[in-house]
C-alpha cells in the first residue's frame, strides 16, 4: 500500500485522509538510531536533524538505542529493517519484503508517543528515506545543491505510510567531458559536492567517457599504457599528452583566448589566464614532456580515488571508459614498435587493456569499465571489417579483464546500442554479466533505442540527454521528455536510467523529472499508449526538412512530395489500429547526381524490406522511387519504420499505409498535400503531460502566488523553447537570423508573461531563484536579437564591399556597417550582464568561455577587426565591448559542499563580481545551534576570486552552517547565501573513514 502525500499540503498543514499532522514540541521529539549505527544510518540521521532544523528552526537530539525505553518523547527512528530497534516497531510483513535500495516511511502511534519510522532494505534504503522525509518537509534537491523554502513551518509530525523501491536498480549521471561547460572543470571539491547531491536525488551510478587521441585530444580519465608503466600505488612511469578543456586550447570551435582578454568583467571570474581544472595547471594548453603528462595522469588518478571512494562511501557505483577500438597514442605506438610490439596486434591490445585495467586496481576503486562504440556509427553504415574490430577490441578487453582478476566489471555504452544492421549484436557473444548501453541518437530527440526490448538476460542502461551540445549556450527543459524516454526505457526492460549532461543548475527541472521517474511514474504513465515494447510517442525519430527545387520535378506525378524530404531520418513510429496494410514508401534522390553517393537499408515492423538502397541507382535524379510492401501486419496499434544508414544518410519523401477502411499519408519533411498530412520539423513532439511536475516545482521553487502561475508558462515551454543557439563549429554557437525581430520576438511572449508575475513573489530566496530563470529567460531572448542584429550587420557590410572604389568603400562602411556594428555591440553587452547574473558554478563560467572563446571570435572580433582594416583606424568605444563589468555587486560560492568528514576542513572558493572592489568580505560561520557565528579570514587571490577556510571540527558535531558577506564601498553589504543568516548554507558532519 502506497500512500502520496503532497508536500505543499504538508507545507499548509491541510488535514487529508493521506495526512495527519501531529503537533508536539521539538523537547519531545528526538531522532533515534541504533547504538552502532553505520555510516549511512549516520548520515541520515543527521542529515534529518539538518533539514529539521532548517525548516522548522528546531534542534532534535540524536539519541543511539537499541530500544525504546526513553520516556514519553516522540521520535524520528531511523535503522535499517534488520535493526532490533526496528523489529519491534514494525510489522514483519512489512520489513521483509524490502529489498535492498528499498524504503518505508511509517508513522506509528505508541501510547501517547507519535513516531515516524524511517527503515530500508538496506543502509542505502535507510538513507533514500530519509531523504524522502525532506521531501515532505518541503526540501527539493537538485545537482547544483538544496532548495530550502524561505517560510519556515511549526514542527510537527506526518502522518505516513509510503513504501519506496525504485523501478531501476542503476539510476544515475553521465557527465560528459570536452567543453568546459562539463566535469573538465570540475575539481575534487566539485566531484564530491555534486556525488553527495546523488543519493538526494536517490540516484546510485555516475559514469565518465574518455575521449582518445584525434577525437579531438586524449584525456587524462583513463590511462593507456602496458602493466610495467606504474608502481603500487598507480603513479605512472610513461604516458603521453591528455588534456581538458581549458582556455588556451583551441578544439570544438573554440580558440585560444586568455581570461585577461575577456569583456565585460567576465575576466573577473577567473584568477589567472590560462585556466582549467587544478589537475591541468602549470601544463596547459596541453603537457608537452613525458614527466608532465605522468603528472597530469597521476593527479587525475589521486582525485579520482578520492572522488570514488566518496561515492562508494554514499553508495554510489563509478564507472569510466574508452572508445572502441582502443585508440592507441601516437607516442604509445612508437614505443611499444621499438619494443617489437605490433600496436594493431589483439594480443598488444590485450596487454595494454592489462595495464590500464591493472593501473586502475592501483589507483581508485571502480564498479564497471564501459567500452564506447564508435560515434561515426550514428550516421553511417558499418562494414563488416569495422564490426570485426570492435568485437575483436572487446574480447581482447575481457580476455585482460579476467587475467587482472579486476574488482569491477565490463558494460558497453556509446552512441548507439550496436551496428546499424544490427542493434542488438552484442547481446549475441558478450558473457551475460557485461551489462549493455548507449545514449540517445539525434542528441536525445531521438527516444530510447527500441533494439533494447531485443536484449534478454541481461543489465541495459538506457541514457537519455538531459540537454544537448548543440544548443549547450541555452536553456532548455525537456521534463516531458524524460518521462517519455523513462516510460520506454521501463518499457524495453532497461535495468539502469542514466542522465547525459553538462551542465546543473539550469538541468534542475530535468534532472529531477528523471529521478522520480526512475522510482515512480503512476502519476503520469496512463496517459501514455500500453503497447509493448514500441515507444510511447508517434512520428519521425530525428531527422531534418530539406527543400529542393520545385522545377526539378515538372511532369512528376505528385510532385509536391518530393519538393521537400526528411533526410538523416532514423525511422518513423505510427500509430495505427491492429490490422494488415500494404505500406508505400516514396524516395526521390536530389542531392547526387551518380550511383553508390546514398545507400541505406529498410525495415518495417523488424523485417528488412529493402537492403542497400540505392536511389539513383533505382530511379536516376530528381525521379521518383515507390516501394511497396503488401502485407505488413500490426497487432499492438503501432507501425514501426527503420532507416538503417549505410553510406550518407537516409531520406524520404512520403509514406502511404492503406488498409481495410483505414488510410494514412504523410508527406515527409513537407507541408500538407491532398490527402497527405503535413511532416514539418517545427511541429512540436508529443510528451506525457508535465503540470503535476511543474505546480510543484514551480510552487516549491518561488511560493505562492507565483508558483501555480509560473507553473503554468512552464508546462507549456517545456520541450518547445526557442533554441537560437546550435551547432556551428561547436556547441552552442550563434548564427544570423535573416527574420526581422518584429517577427521573431513573437516566440518569446512567455518572457514578459514571466517577468509580469515578479511583483508577486516574497521571500529572499524565492526572489533569487525566480530571477534565476526570469534571467535565464532574457538572455535567451537576448541570443535571439543578436542573432537578427548580426544578419543585419552582415547585409550591411555586403552592401558596402560592393563599392570598389577605396574611398567609397570607407564611406559607405561608415555610413551603413558601423551603426549596425554598435547596435549589435550593445544587444550583446545586454545578453552578456544576463550571462553574468546567472553564474553560480563552474558550468556556468564554461558558458562564458564559449561565448568569450567561441561565440565572439566570428561575431565580434573577426568583423571587427575588418572594419579597422576598412577604416585604416581603430573604432570607436562604443563598437568593441568593454572590459568593465557593469552589473550590481553579487557574490557567490561556485562549489556547494553540504557533507564533509569529520576533521576536515571546508575550504571555500568565494567569487565576487562588482565594478570596485569590495571594502570588506567577511565569512562567518558556526556550530547549528549556537548563538554567534565566528568570522574567519577571506584572503584575496586575484580579480574577482577569494578564499577562505572553515577549521575542522570533531566528530561529534552533527552540523555547520556558514555565511559569506561582501561590503561594497557604497550601499549595502551583499550575501551569500541571500536568506542569510536567517537560512544559512549548511554542512553535515559524518565520520571520516577511520571512524567507521
Amino acid at each position: 500500500m502506497k500512500k502520496r502525500i503532497s508536500p505543499i499540503l504538508f507545507l499548509l498543514g491541510v488535514l487529508t485522509l493521506s495526512l495527519e499532522i501531529h503537533p508536539v514540541t521539538p523537547e519531545k521529539i528526538s531522532i533515534i538510531c541504533p547504538k552502532n549505527p553505520s555510516f549511512l544510518e549516520t548520515l541520515a540521521s543527521r542529515e534529518v536533524f539538518r533539514y529539521v532544523y532548517l525548516r522548522t528552526g528546531a534542534l532534535l537530539p540524536i539519541v543511539n538505542e537499541d530500544s525504546l525505553t526513553f520516556g514519553e518523547s516522540s521520535g524520528i527512528v531511523i535503522a535499517g529493517k534488520d535493526r532490533e530497534l526496528m523489529r519491534g516497531l514494525v510489522d514483519a510483513k512489512d520489513l521483509e519484503p524490502l529489498g535492498p535500495q528499498q524504503f518505508l516511511l511509517k508513522t506509528r502511534p505508541i501510547g501517547t508517543r507519535q513516531l515516524v519510522l524511517i527503515t530500508g532494505g538496506d543502509a542505502l534504503g535507510t538513507l533514500y528515506g530519509a531523504y524522502r522525509l525532506a521531501e515532505y518537509l518541503g526540501v527539493r534537491f537538485y545537482l547544483h545543491g538544496d532548495m530550502i523554502p524561505d517560510e519556515k513551518v511549526p514542527l510537527q509530525l506526518p502522518g505516513l505510510n509510503e513504501k519506496g523501491k525504485p523501478l531501476f536498480s542503476l539510476r544515475g549521471i553521465q557527465p560528459f567531458h570536452d567543453f568546459p561547460e562539463g566535469p573538465d572543470w570540475w575539481n575534487l571539491d566539485d566531484y564530491k559536492a555534486i556525488l553527495s547531491q546523488l543519493p538526494k536525488l536517490r540516484m546510485n551510478f555516475i559514469g565518465l567517457h574518455t575521449y582518445p587521441e584525434g577525437g579531438p585530444n586524449a584525456e587524462p580519465t583513463t590511462w593507456i599504457g602496458l602493466p610495467g608503466d606504474f608502481d603500487g600505488h598507480g603513479s605512472v612511469s610513461f604516458s603521453y599528452p591528455a588534456s581538458y578543456q581549458n582556455t588556451l586550447r583551441g578544439n570544438w570551435g573554440y580558440r585560444a583566448r586568455k581570461t585577461g582578454e575577456f569583456w565585460f568583467g567576465g575576466a573577473d571570474l577567473f584568477n589567472r589566464d590560462a585556466y582549467g581544472a587544478d589537475v591541468m595547471q602549470d601544463f596547459l594548453p596541453s603537457p608537452e614532456s613525458v614527466a608532465d603528462s605522468n603528472q597530469v595522469f597521476d593527479r587525475t588518478g589521486s582525485m579520482l580515488r578520492e572522488a570514488f571512494s566518496w561515492a562508494r562511501q554514499l553508495g554510489i557505483q563509478t564507472c569510466i571508459g574508452t572508445e572502441t577500438p582502443l585508440t592507441v597514442p601516437s607516442i604509445l605506438k612508437e614505443r611499444l614498435k621499438k619494443m617489437g610490439k605490433n600496436p594493431a596486434d589483439p594480443m598488444v591490445v590485450e596487454e595494454l587493456y592489462e595495464g590500464m585495467f591493472n593501473r586502475i586496481v592501483q589507483t581508485h576503486g571502480l564498479d564497471y569499465y564501459w567500452l564506447w562504440t564508435p560515434e561515426d556509427w550514428t550516421w553511417k553504415g558499418v562494414s563488416g571489417r569495422e564490426v570485426e574490430a570492435v568485437t575483436t577490441d572487446m574480447q581482447a578487453a575481457l580476455t585482460a579483464l579476467q587475467k587482472v582478476r579486476a574488482p569491477f566489471r565490463m558494460a558497453t555504452c556509446g552512441w548507439v546500442l550496436g551496428p546499424q544492421n544490427d542493434r542488438a549484436l552484442f547481446d549475441k557473444f558478450l558473457p551475460k554479466d557485461v551489462p549493455v548501453s548507449c545514449i540517445n541518437r539525434e542528441v536525445g530527440h531521438a527516444p530510447i533505442d527500441p533494439s533494447f526490448s531485443k536484449i534478454t538476460g541481461r543489465s541495459k542502461w538506457a541514457i537519455p540527454w538531459l540537454e544537448d551540445d548543440p544548443a549547450l549556450t541555452s536553456i532548455q527543459l525537456w521534463v516531458g521528455r524524460m518521462r517519455r524516454d523513462a516510460a520506454d526505457a521501463l518499457r524495453y526492460g532497461c535495468e539502469g536510467l542514466i542522465g547525459i549532461h553538462w551542465r546543473t543548475r539550469v538541468l534542475g527541472p530535468a534532472v529531477s523529472a528523471l529521478a522520480q521517474a526512475s522510482w515512480d511514474q503512476t502519476a503520469w504513465i496512463h496517459t501514455l499508449p500500453q503497447s509493448k515494447p514500441r515507444p510511447s510517442v508517434a512520428g519521425p525519430i530525428g531527422g531534418k526538412h530539406v527543400t529542393y527545387s520545385a522545377s526539378s520535378f515538372q511532369g512528376v506525378d505528385d510532385a509536391p512530395l518530393y519538393h521537400g524530404m526528411r533526410v538523416d531520418v532514423s525511422g518513423y513510429r505510427l500509430g495505427v489500429p491492429n490490422g494488415r496494410y500494404k505500406v508505400i514508401l516514396k524516395f526521390a534522390e536530389s542531392q547526387f547526381d551518380s550511383p553508390g553517393r546514398r545507400t541505406f537499408g529498410v525495415e518495417i515492423q523488424g523485417q528488412r524490406v529493402l537492403d542497400r538502397l540505392d536511389i539513383f541507382a533505382r530511379a536516376g535524379q530528381n525521379k521518383p522511387f515507390i516501394y511497396e510492401t503488401p502485407d505488413v501486419t500490426v497487432t499492438d496499434r503501432w507501425l514501426d519504420i527503420e532507416f538503417i544508414p549505410e553510406i550518407d544518410v537516409p531520406s524520404i519523401a512520403a509514406i502511404a499505409i492503406e488498409g481495410s477502411g483505414y488510410s494514412q499519408k504523410i508527406n515527409c519533411g513537407g507541408p500538407a498535400y491532398q490527402d497527405y498530412v503535413a511532416d514539418l520539423p517545427s511541429s512540436k513532439p508529443v510528451f506525457p503531460p508535465v503540470a503535476d511536475f511543474y505546480q510543484d516545482w514551480a510552487g516549491i521553487q518561488f511560493g505562492g502566488p507565483a508558483g501555480p502561475q509560473a507553473a503554468r508558462i512552464f508546462e507549456r515551454i517545456d520541450g518547445d523553447l526557442p533554441r537560437p543557439s546550435d551547432w556551428v563549429d561547436g556547441p552552442g554557437n550563434l548564427k544570423p537570423d535573416l527574420r526581422p525581430w518584429d517577427e521573431v520576438r513573437k516566440e518569446y511572449d512567455f518572457v514578459e508573461e514571466l517577468a509580469a508575475l515578479r511583483p508577486t513573489v516574497e521571500g529572499l530566496g524565492n526572489l533569487e531563484r525566480f530571477d534565476y530563470w526570469l534571467d535565464s529567460f532574457r538572455y535567451l531572448k537576448g541570443m535571439a536579437r543578436v542573432n537578427c542584429l548580426w544578419a543585419e550587420f552582415n547585409t550591411a557590410m555586403e552592401k558596402a564591399r560592393s563599392e570598389k572604389a577605396p574611398a567609397i568603400l570607407k564611406e559607405r562602411t561608415r555610413e551603413l556597417a558601423l551603426p549596425a556594428r554598435i547596435r549589435l555591440v550593445q544587444a550583446v553587452r545586454e545578453v552578456y550582464g544576463y550571462l553574468l547574473a546567472l553564474v553560480s558554478n563552474s558550468g556556468e563560467m564554461g558558458t562564458v568561455a564559449n561565448w568569450e572563446q567561441h561565440i565572439f571570435p566570428e561575431l565580434l572580433i573577426k568583423p571587427g577587426q575588418e572594419l579597422e582594416k576598412f577604416f585604416g583606424e581603430p573604432l570607436p568605444k562604443d563598437a568593441w565591448p568593454t572590459s568593465r563589468y557593469e552589473g550590481p555587486t553579487r557574490i557567490f560560492v561556485p562549489t556547494i559542499r553540504t557533507a564533509i568528514t569529520a576533521e576536515e576542513a571546508l575550504a571555500l572558493k568565494v567569487i565576487v563580481l562588482s565594478q570596485k572592489p569590495p571594502s570588506q568580505i567577511n565569512l562567518y560561520w558556526r556550530t547549528v545551534g549556537d548563538q554567534g557565528f565566528s568570522r574567519v579570514p577571506v584572503g584575496h587571490i586575484a580579480r574577482g576570486i577569494y578564499s577562505a577556510l572553515v577549521p575542522p571540527v570533531a566528530s561529534s558535531i552533527k552540523a555547520i552552517e556558514y555565511y559569506v558577506e561582501a561590503v561594497p564601498q557604497q550601499g549595502k553589504p551583499v550575501l551569500f547565501p541571500v536568506t542569510a543568516p536567517e537560512i544559512c548554507q549548511t554542512v553535515v558532519i559524518v565520520p571520516g573513514e577511520r571512524h567507521q
